[in-house]
């Protein structure tokens, strides 16, 4: 996978992505320390295709990969963590200090906010979510911001899909960006085309209550741009 898995430690978390061997997304996921196993977060349907292909990889080595999906609830959260029961799994989030944390429990916990404030949240500071950001085969994890956010390692040993990575890093070919944008009007579905001047410069994906994230062309970032009935501007994290 693209980061290196040996930092996962208790309450260090580790995100990292799964490439084809031409270096696509397949699937990313947040590595959690738990004992003597390693918790995979990822998206729930994505959990038996994950299990499948990591099993290909455990030659001769001494370890089971299952989907425990059943045996764990999921949670997110930011500002001061709370005081958490004995038994669950936490970490801060790997990507920004600003994200927040995850949680790993084998029961769910009393929460004070729904997944529609935590998707406020997370788009506000660009983080995809999985598929609804990322297209499998095609999204290049530098145009996702996965440098940016820490779910590359430039140091650790060969990985599928490393190849294209580090060419994309060292020769400076990243010509389209994934930028949470501002909507001024209705909510465009993803896969609308964004257009500047009547010419496609990029696509919309996942947005909420006029902020989104859009796949752009970085000559595209500083233009007035439309998607469907709406206007979109381009709003680049820091």
């Amino acid at each position: 996978v693209s980061n290196d898995v040996a930092l996962a430690a208790p309450g260090v978390a580790v995100w990292a992505a799964l490439l084809t061997p031409q270096g696509k997304w397949l699937a990313d996921f947040f590595i959690l320390a738990a004992g003597d196993r390693l918790l995979l977060d990822c998206q729930r349907d994505q959990a038996a295709m994950l299990a499948q292909k990591l099993g290909r990889f455990r030659l001769r080595a001494k370890v089971a990969v299952a989907d425990v999906s059943d045996a764990w609830q999921v949670h997110a959260g930011w500002g001061a963590p709370p005081a958490l029961p004995a038994g669950v799994v936490t970490a801060p989030d790997p990507r920004l200090p600003a994200a927040g944390w995850r949680v790993l429990s084998p029961a769910a916990l009393p929460v004070n906010a729904a997944f529609v404030d935590w998707d406020r949240h997370r788009l506000a500071l660009g983080l995809p979510d999985g598929a609804r950001d990322l297209e499998a085969d095609k999204t290049v994890l530098l145009e996702a911001g996965f440098d940016e956010l820490a779910g590359v390692s430039w140091t650790k040993g060969c990985y599928m899909g490393q190849e294209l990575t580090a060419r994309t890093k060292y020769r400076g070919l990243i010509k389209r960006r994934l930028v949470p944008v501002a909507i001024t009007g209705p909510l465009p579905p993803a896969g609308t085309p964004v257009l500047r001047d009547g010419v496609e410069v990029g696509v919309m994906r996942s947005g909420l209550d006029g902020i989104g994230l859009a796949q752009l062309r970085r000559d595209a970032l500083g233009a007035a741009l439309t998607c469907g009935d709406a206007v979109l501007t381009p709003q680049p994290p820091a």
